[in-house]
C-alpha cells in the first residue's frame, strides 16, 4: 500500500495537513510492552510546528492520544492506532493555490496523478504527515533500547554554507538538543540560527544536512539482496518531504579513495570481531557487522517562500503566485526526529525480521 511502511513492524500514516487530524496505526509491535502517551509526546514536540523562532510559526501543540492497541499501560501485540488532532488549520489562507500550482511543490504532479487535490496546505504532501511517522518512531527507538540495547539519534550538520564535524562514535543528545538548530556544535550552531533567521527576514529558505547515526546495532541485521540494510535506510530517507538524496559511511567521498584506503580491516577485540576503521558505515554486503551505522541526509530548501513567483493555473494558462503561508525557513531543526523516526523504524523491522529467522 502507498501509505504503508515496513514488513513485521508495519506502519500506515493517515490524514491531511488541514483536516481533522493526523495518526497512525502500528501493526506488529511485539506485547507487553510499557507504552504511554508519555513515551511518544517527547519526539513529537521536537518535530512540532511553532516550537521556536527559526521554525513555521503555526501554533499545534500535537497531543498524542492512543486509540487502540495497549491495556493498563502494556502494549497487546494488536495494532496500535495514534490520533493527533490539527488546531491551527487555516485552510484560507491558501485559497490562492485552490487554481495556481506551487513551484516546486506537489501540485501539479498530484493532479497529474489523481485529478484531484487537497490545496489546503498540500494534503498529504505536507511534512504534517510526518507525525505518523514519529509517533511510530517513538515506538521503534523504545524497543530498540530494551530489547536490543541500540541507540538512534541524529543532528543537524549542515546549513547552506555552514557545517561542522560530527564524530558518530561520541555524539550526545545533551548537545544536539542544546541549541534550536540542533547542531551539537554550539558555535557553528550560532552561526546557523542568524542566517536561518536572516532567511526568515528575507522571505527566503535554505537547505542543509542531517546525519544520522544508530549505536548498539548487532551484526546480522539486514538482507543480502533487495531488502539490503542501507537500501530500506536510503528509502526511508528519501520517503520523508524535502529530502535530495542519501549516502551512508564515506559516500561520496569514497571516489577519491583507493580500495587499499577505503577497506575497513578487521581485528579481534574483546572476543568479538571488529574493524579498524569504518569507512562502510556499519554495513557491508546489505547486513550491519557490528560497527555504529552512520549516515547523511541532504533536504532542499523550503519551497514555500515570501516573494511572487512565476506558475501555471489548473487551466493551463501561465500567471504568477503570490508568497504568503506559515513556512519553515529551514526545514533541518524539526528533520531530526524525522530521520531518528525513520531510522528506527527500519532498524526494529530488520531486528523482528532476525529473530524470526535465526532467533
Amino acid at each position: 500500500m502507498a501509505n504503508s511502511f515496513g514488513h513485521l513492524f508495519r506502519i500506515t500514516t493517515w490524514g491531511e495537513s488541514h483536516g481533522g487530524g493526523v495518526g497512525v496505526v502500528v501493526d506488529g509491535c511485539p506485547p507487553r510492552l510499557p507504552l504511554t502517551e508519555a513515551d511518544i509526546q517527547p519526539d513529537l514536540d521536537r518535530r512540532r510546528p511553532g516550537q521556536s523562532a527559526i521554525v513555521t510559526p503555526r501554533k499545534e501543540a500535537d497531543t498524542v492520544e492512543i486509540l487502540s492497541g495497549t491495556f493498563e499501560g502494556l502494549t497487546l501485540g494488536t495494532p496500535i492506532a495514534m490520533l493527533v488532532r490539527n488546531q491551527d488549520a487555516r485552510p484560507e489562507a491558501y485559497s490562492e493555490m485552490a487554481t495556481k500550482f506551487r513551484p516546486s511543490h506537489a501540485d501539479f504532479t498530484y493532479t497529474a496523478k489523481y485529478g484531484v487535490r487537497n490545496w489546503q496546505g498540500g494534503g498529504r504532501t505536507s511534512a504534517r504527515e510526518t507525525i505518523g511517522r514519529v509517533a511510530a518512531g517513538a515506538i521503534a527507538k523504545k524497543i530498540l533500547r530494551a530489547q536490543f540495547g541500540v541507540e538512534v539519534l541524529a543532528c543537524v550538520q549542515q546549513v547552506h554554507h555552514l557545517s561542522c564535524v560530527v564524530d558518530p562514535e561520541t555524539v550526545q543528545v545533551a548537545a544536539i538538543e542544546a541549541n534550536i538548530v540542533r547542531c551539537p556544535d554550539p558555535t557553528v550552531a550560532a552561526a546557523m540560527i542568524q542566517l536561518i533567521e536572516q532567511m526568515r527576514s528575507e522571505g527566503n529558505s535554505v537547505g542543509g544536512i542531517v546525519t544520522g547515526v544508530a549505536r548498539g546495532v548487532p551484526a546480522g541485521w539486514g538482507e543480502p539482496v533487495f531488502d539490503r540494510l542501507e537500501a530500506d535506510l536510503a528509502k526511508a530517507m528519501l520517503s520523508l518531504p524535502a529530502s535530495r538524496g542519501f549516502e551512508i559511511g564515506s559516500g561520496f567521498g569514497s571516489i577519491l579513495m583507493t580500495g587499499l584506503e577505503h577497506n575497513d580491516p578487521f581485528r579481534m577485540q574483546d572476543g568479538r570481531v571488529r574493524t579498524t576503521t569504518n569507512r562502510s558505515g556499519g554495513i557491508q554486503g546489505g547486513i550491519s557487522n557490528g560497527e555504529t551505522i552512520y549516515f547523511r541526509v541532504p533536504f532542499k530548501p523550503v519551497a514555500t517562500v515570501m516573494h511572487e513567483q512565476e506558475t501555471v493555473d489548473v487551466h493551463g494558462h501561465d500567471t504568477t503566485l503570490k508568497g504568503r503561508g506559515r513556512h519553515d525557513p529551514c526545514v533541518l531543526p524539526r528533520a531530526v526526529p524525522m530521520v531518528e523516526a525513520m531510522t528506527a523504524l527500519v532498524l526494529v523491522d530488520h531486528a523482528l525480521r532476525q529473530r524470526a529467522q535465526c532467533g
